[in-house]
């Protein structure tokens, strides 16, 4: 479903990783720091789990079809809790959430002006990622950008997780801005999922691992960062609400 559009656009909903920060550059160094945790020291082990979440430890990347990229915290510890027989479910995802608020975030564009220029602009800002929530504002308070939300979800935060439209909505309703006034910027085809099925505008950026080719079939618009967002509005949104 494509986003009615006849009204500007009067708020922002980011994803976090991939969007707001470079996907690789935090979480290639978070998974390599778990797996030698979780394993011990054992290299079968740790190679064992990074082929169950299609990562390659020598060069600290995902594979495009990684579920980490898109998935929740509870989607990733299930896929490594085979290899590990000696710890339960809640055990793991506390683990692995607690390395996650430990991630050295690295911005994607410089985040202060960009979100700073989106907020004289008028707009209503937030952010829903399948991260947990805690992670999540962990990571905005460090890059000095956490006073500049109204909305922060996690996939914890009782609103489901991407790419079910849950967060999208919660976030409408908060701020008080219909869903079709509202432009979900994203890196992953669940964050454009998660727009269509809002019935917001979906608007894809290339800097995480998706490419133009993938994300364009299910994206209004696909900008290169998120620091092209201003120029986008200012433009008219071109491509919002196209069918």
């Amino acid at each position: 479903m494509r986003a009615e559009t006849s009204q500007s656009i009067a708020a922002v909903l980011f994803d976090k990783d991939g969007t707001l920060f470079d996907f690789n550059a935090t979480w290639g160094a978070w998974a390599r720091g778990m797996l030698a945790e979780l394993s011990a020291g054992d290299d079968l082990l740790a190679a064992r789990m990074a082929e169950a979440i299609r990562f390659a430890p020598e060069a600290a990347l995902f594979e495009p079809d990684s579920p980490v990229i898109a998935g929740t915290v509870a989607e990733v510890a299930a896929l490594l809790l085979p290899h590990l027989p000696g710890l339960e479910a809640d055990q793991l995802i506390a683990r692995l959430d607690a390395g996650a608020q430990k991630a050295p975030q690295m911005p994607a564009v410089p985040l202060v002006p960009c979100l700073q220029q989106l907020r004289g602009q008028g707009l209503r800002l937030g952010v829903a990622t399948n991260d947990a929530e805690a992670s999540a504002r962990v990571h905005l308070a460090q890059a000095g950008v956490a006073g500049l939300f109204d909305f922060v979800a996690g996939y914890d935060s009782g609103h489901g997780a991407k790419p079910a439209p849950g967060q999208l909505l919660a976030f409408a309703a908060a701020v008080g801005v219909a869903p079709g006034r509202v432009a979900m910027v994203g890196d992953s085809l669940h964050d454009l999922h998660a727009a269509r099925a809002a019935g917001m505008v979906a608007v894809g950026v290339l800097s995480g691992p998706a490419r133009a080719e993938v994300l364009a079939p299910v994206a209004d618009v696909v900008l290169d960062d998120i620091a092209a967002i201003a120029g986008w509005l200012e433009q008219g949104a071109p491509g919002a609400g196209r069918t």
